[in-house]
């Protein structure tokens, strides 16, 4: 892995052993950046304020070795990336300004690809995941991930009945609890529908009376006005000496008409004069018809305005327009259906939350009844762990336990008794710890001391890591708080994990960095105002001074010399 500008680190290449990986510096000399590195190459969020000072971007890029049917080789092959002799080529950059990018086998993707490939690769435990632990919330979701499909299949069909009884207990406490309101709204709705079926609309009808009333209204005018312009165009019988504009039109006609086979433009403007004529012959006839259609009675245009008036009460309380008041009534009769189908649907939705209520109680006996043997199952291999860590009396142990519900609230039946339930079932789950014989078990927060919690915490893991199907663990100073004896449980510990996994581990012990099989140093170089941290791998002299400052914060002491030539002596024997 080669990691450039990000933080404290310029420019260093991270050579990482296919066994155990001991990765170790003083206190912000940038251990932690190797490991935020690795978690930038799976994905993780991209904080422009790790970009280091003065730099544009970070960029991480990491060799990845796998089998070419792995499941994260054949993803990443979906994605359009290739693989260079078994190894996948991936790197992240990002930049001052918070902008991120990926590439996978020289095609640039997604980031979020980036963590899809981590769930087959790399399994991280740190220091935040302990605290987690301590949560039982959390304790119960490691024993669900530990048990496996035990657990996850009845877990997947309960939370979707969960869901929908979620929902139908909603439904059903909507409709019962506004039974009043919705009995008045259906009230509403039908006299609105009874005043606009009195009425009996039709689409259209306000605008086509509309432009009725305004004919009748103004009858006389309209008539006075059309035979006026008949008079003009045709002439008036009891004026036979006016002239008229038919009359003089064709009196043109005719006086082109004699001369138009002289000049043939002439002739077309005659033949365009003939036309004219006959169009306003048309227009003439036209309004003689009108002004003998035009019906000027009163008492049409009284029930005209009766109509519209009764028209107008429903656009008052119903809508902008006749149309609008019909689409009020169409989505009106929809939604009184649905009110007046409220007892049916009472009846449905109880029936079905009873179903469902069955459905879980059958459902939760079930994931605590997988959850009580995978506890047994963990615990044991916790406990083992523990014996190797250097606690050999102490004993882990589960405490599933049911809370009863109280009267008259929701519960499952588990065990024979009504329980409260949740999303998750109806366990409460807590990881119980006895130090030694004789202790009663009590919560891991509470029962251990730091050291204690802390190979707690690691034995937790390395189960965990026995039971995830990746080939690479990095733990995060999870030896925090252990020391002595114990702190060489651990290194014995880890080493013999990576015997079958490559393991890399951040750590400030010089007992569990005599164990790796390769160890990386961390340090920083001061130049002026400006800090910079690389990556050496430590061999001979150098990695016996490393594990003397580690010791004893001297790294020329010959004690500490002495000391550290014996540890990894003991080690090496030890492997």
């Amino acid at each position: 892995m080669r990691i450039r500008s990000l933080g404290v680190i310029d420019d260093a290449v991270v050579e990482l052993s296919p066994g155990f990986t001991a990765v170790t510096g003083e206190t912000g000399a940038g251990k932690t950046m190797v490991v935020t590195s690795l978690g930038l190459l799976l994905g993780g969020r991209a904080d422009p304020a790790l970009v280091r000072i003065g730099a544009k971007a970070a960029v991480v890029e990491g060799r990845l070795v796998m089998r070419p049917d792995a499941a994260a080789a054949v993803r990443a092959e979906e994605a359009g990336a290739e693989l260079d002799d078994g190894a996948l080529l991936i790197s992240r950059t990002v930049s001052a300004e918070g902008r991120s990018r990926a590439h996978v086998g020289g095609r640039s993707v997604p980031v979020g690809l980036l963590a899809e490939l981590a769930d087959d690769l790399v399994a991280v435990h740190g220091q935040t995941d302990q605290q987690g632990l301590l949560r039982p919330a959390r304790q119960r979701q490691a024993l669900d991930r530990y048990a496996g499909n035990a657990v996850a299949v009845p877990l997947e069909k309960y939370a979707g009945a969960y869901r929908r009884l979620r929902a139908v207990a909603a439904e059903l406490e909507e409709i019962t609890t506004r039974a009043r309101e919705r009995a008045q709204e259906a009230d509403l709705l039908r006299f609105g529908l009874e005043e606009i079926a009195a009425v009996e609309p039709l689409a259209g009808e306000d605008t086509e009376l509309a432009a009725e009333a305004e004919r009748l209204g103004h009858a006389e005018g309209l008539a006075s006005a059309a035979q006026l312009a008949h008079a003009a165009l045709a002439g008036n019988p009891e004026d036979p000496e006016g002239i008229d504009a038919n009359t003089l039109v064709a009196g043109a006609h005719r006086a082109l008409e004699s001369v138009r086979s002289h000049d043939p433009a002439l002739g077309a403007l005659a033949e365009r004069i003939g036309e004219l004529g006959i169009l306003l012959g048309d227009v003439a006839g036209e309004l003689a018809g009108y002004a003998d259609d035009l019906d000027a009675d009163p008492l049409r245009l009284a029930a005209v305005e009766e109509r519209r008036a009764a028209l107008t009460q429903l656009t008052r309380k119903y809508g902008d327009s006749i149309d609008s008041v019909l689409e009020w009534a169409q989505q009106g009769s929809a939604r009184l259906l649905e009110l007046d189908g409220d007892d049916g649907r009472i009846t449905e939705l109880t029936a079905e939350r009873d179903g469902l209520r069955e459905e879980l109680s059958q459902l939760a006996q079930a994931l605590t009844d997988a959850r009580v043997e995978a506890a047994a199952r963990f615990a044991s291999a916790v406990t083992q762990e523990l014996a190797s860590l250097a606690m050999p009396h102490a004993r882990v142990t589960f405490d599933i336990r049911q809370t009863e519900s109280a009267e008259g609230a929701e519960s499952v039946e588990v065990g024979g008794r009504e329980v409260a339930y949740g999303p998750s079932g109806a366990d409460e789950v807590e990881l119980l710890l006895a130090p030694h014989p004789g202790a009663q078990p009590r919560p891991i927060a509470k029962g251990a001391s730091g050291g204690e919690l802390s190979r707690v915490m690691l034995a937790v893991e390395v189960v965990f890591a026995g039971s995830d199907p990746v080939p690479t663990y990095l733990f995060d100073e999870v030896d925090a708080g252990v020391g002595g004896k114990a702190a060489v449980e651990v290194g014995r510990r880890l080493a013999k994990l990576a015997k079958s996994a490559q393991v890399v581990v951040v750590t400030h012990l010089p007992q569990v960095a005599a164990f790796a099989d390769r160890q990386l140093l961390v340090e920083k170089t001061v130049d002026g105002a400006v800090t910079r941290s690389g990556v050496t791998v430590l061999e001979g002299e150098d990695r016996i001074r490393e594990l003397s400052r580690m010791l004893a914060g001297q790294e020329d002491s010959e004690t500490a010399r002495a000391h550290a030539e014996e540890l990894l002596a003991a080690a090496r024997a030890d492997a």
